[in-house]
Order: structure tokens, then sequence, then C-alpha cells
């Protein structure tokens, strides 16, 4: 009994002592990931698999996450991360059965869907994955990359940035996305030029994080925990409040503190049963298509470039980090306690002015 996969007839047994099928439809079924794929079926056999490994390190790093030690976004880049492993090795794949090659043939995958940057965290990533089987006890003895599985060069790194260019969303280009966003999706681009917010920053910011009477925003990044204090421009208090005069009603009751909930009630960056969804990511991606802002690696996160880059013409880096929320674990800032307002007021004066023309923030 055959099939054709891939244009190719793959053999699963003889009709003859298997009259209905049943064994042939058996090993189909088991090796059809594979095959499907374009890899070789592998010889099931015992160790610790693929799945095995994913499983018991998603949840290590859930019980993580929801300790506070990490991140749900970083949770979120490490299951993306199993994804593609998955994806690339197959799931009954042996882990000590992975050679050198086969992670060759997952950065060549890598190669094609990612810049230089990208594909340096997701290689970091992979193998924390496989040093966790290690470390672990559940194998043995380390898995072995090759010399190619490694991040790029930094001279590798300073070419591809060269090549992409500006990646910042400039003056036009943000008028014209407040000229045709929804009401949710004005306030964001508002917060992330104004405050340098990203996609997750919106998602996950609560209502009484802000004093819209006063025109100031409070709230951690959810990405590094680094606290982070923003003046808003009147502007994004506008747009803040018809947000949440028109926002959703939330499905569930954890999420009734949110400022944006999707029309269909739920965050705009949350876990679904197939991964992780971004509707950010999504109707950003959609409002530059509209608009025919094709440059390459421009998207929601280009407005906290845009914030860091503009800002800085104030001279003031340690105000501009206060606002985007970098911590850059020198002595400095460990001995830091706090910033004037007066500092921030002016980093977010400088960019308004660049953006609307003269108007300060109160």
């Amino acid at each position: 009994m055959g099939k054709k996969v891939r244009g190719k007839l793959a053999y699963f047994g003889k009709t003859a002592t298997d009259p209905k099928g049943q064994a042939a439809l058996q090993r189909w079924l088991a090796e059809k990931d594979d095959l499907l794929a374009g890899r070789t079926p592998r010889v099931k056999t015992e160790g610790l698999t693929v799945r095995d490994l994913v499983n018991r390190f998603l949840s290590t790093k859930k019980l993580m996450a929801n300790a506070g030690e990490i991140t749900l976004r970083t949770f979120r880049d490490y299951y993306s991360a199993c994804e593609r492993v998955i994806k690339a090795f197959g799931k009954e794949r042996l882990v000590l059965d992975l050679a050198v090659g086969d992670f060759q043939q997952l950065r060549a995958g890598l190669d094609k869907t990612m810049c230089h940057s990208s594909r340096m965290v997701e290689i970091q990533r992979t193998r924390t994955l496989f040093k966790y089987a290690f470390d672990e006890g559940l194998i043995d003895r380390p898995v072995r990359y090759g010399t190619a599985f490694k991040a790029p060069s930094k001279r590798v790194m300073a070419k591809d940035r060269a090549k992409r260019g500006n990646r910042m969303l400039e003056r036009d280009e943000i008028h014209a996305m407040l000229g045709k966003a929804t009401v949710p999706m004005k306030a964001m681009i508002l917060l992330g030029v104004n405050a340098g917010f990203g996609n997750s920053d919106c998602a996950t910011l609560p209502l009484k994080a802000l004093d819209l009477k006063a025109g100031w925003v409070d709230h951690p990044r959810p990405k590094t925990g680094t606290q982070r204090r923003c003046p808003l421009w009147p502007e994004t208090v506008e747009a803040l409040k018809a947000a949440i005069a028109s926002r959703p009603a939330p499905k569930a009751p954890e999420n009734a503190g949110l400022v944006f909930i999707t029309n269909s009630g739920a965050p705009w960056v949350r876990l679904v049963k197939s991964g992780w969804t971004d509707a950010v990511t999504g109707n950003t991606r959609l409002l530059l298509k509209t608009l025919k802002i094709k440059r390459l690696g421009v998207n929601f996160y280009s407005l906290r470039r845009t914030t860091e880059t503009i800002g800085g013409d104030c001279k003031d880096q340690v105000a501009v980090d206060a606002i985007m929320g970098h911590s850059r674990g020198d002595m400095a800032s460990v001995y830091r306690q706090r910033i004037e307002d007066a500092r921030l007021l002016a980093v977010v004066d400088h960019i308004h002015t660049w953006l609307f023309g003269e108007n300060e923030t109160k």
C-alpha cells in the first residue's frame, strides 16, 4: 500500500498481509507529520522525545511566569521557539538522535524568515531548550549543535542593520496612521510614540495605571518588569478616553481592569490553543498595508524606535531610558531612585513638538 507525498511514493506495507489496510493506516498516521514536512520518518524507540522535552520545558517556564520570575512575553517567545523546533524535527524525534545536520537545517529555515537580530535571539532560545534537557538530567549528554548554529557575528549584525535602514516611523507616516486608525488603535499608536509603548505594554495596560486628569501613566514594562512613568499628551489623553468609552465588555472577569479589549472580549495579546495571538501586530500590519508603508522591518514596535530616536535629541538619555523602561544595569542605574518629572516632561514635549508643533504637555 502506498501514498504519494510531496511528489514521491511512500510505501506502508503489503495489502496481501493487511487486507483491511489497518496496519498501513497506522504507519501512515505515525509517519505523516515527518513525510508532509519533508523529513525522513524515524524509527520509534525509547527515550526523551522532542514533544516530551517541549512539554516539560514549557511547564517549567509557565510556573516561572506564574511566579513572576519571567514575563508572559518571555513565555510567549519560548512557546513560539518550541513550535518551530517541533515543526523542524517532528514530535516523536528522540532528542539524542538529533545531529549537527538537523540544526543546520533548522538554521537554514531561520535564515529564510528572520533578520540577523531575530535569528540571534531565536538560536539562543533553542539552545536554552536543549540545555534544559541536560541540566534537568533528562538526557545523559549535551546536544551537539555544530559550529553553524550560533549567533551571527557583530560584523554581520552591523551589515544587517545598515541593509535594513531606517526602521522608525516618521512624522508623516504617524499622522497617516492616526487618520486611518480605529478608536483603540489610535490610542495605542499615540501611546507608542508618546510613551514608547510596545504591543504587550498596550495589551496589559490596566485602567488603574492611568491618571487621565493629571495626564500621567505608571505602568512597568511587562517584558522586563522595569518601573516606568510618563507624562501623556492631551491628544493621548483624549484618545484613551475615547477608547475606554467604546471598550467592549470583557468575557473573562480577570480582564475587566484592562484599558484595551478586542471586539471578541479578549486581551489584544493573549495565549490561545494554537499559540499566541497578537491583535496589535495584525491591526498594524493591515493599517500599514492600507497606507502603502512597506519599508522593511516597520511595525508597531517602530513607534518605540521613534520615541527613542526623537527623544534622544533632548540629550537627556537618563530621562529617555526612564520613559522607555530601559535598564542599563550599570551602577548609576542601580543607585538612581527617581527622576524629576520636569525631565520626563522635557522629553515628551520635545517629541510632541516634532510630531504636532508647539503645544506643551500639561
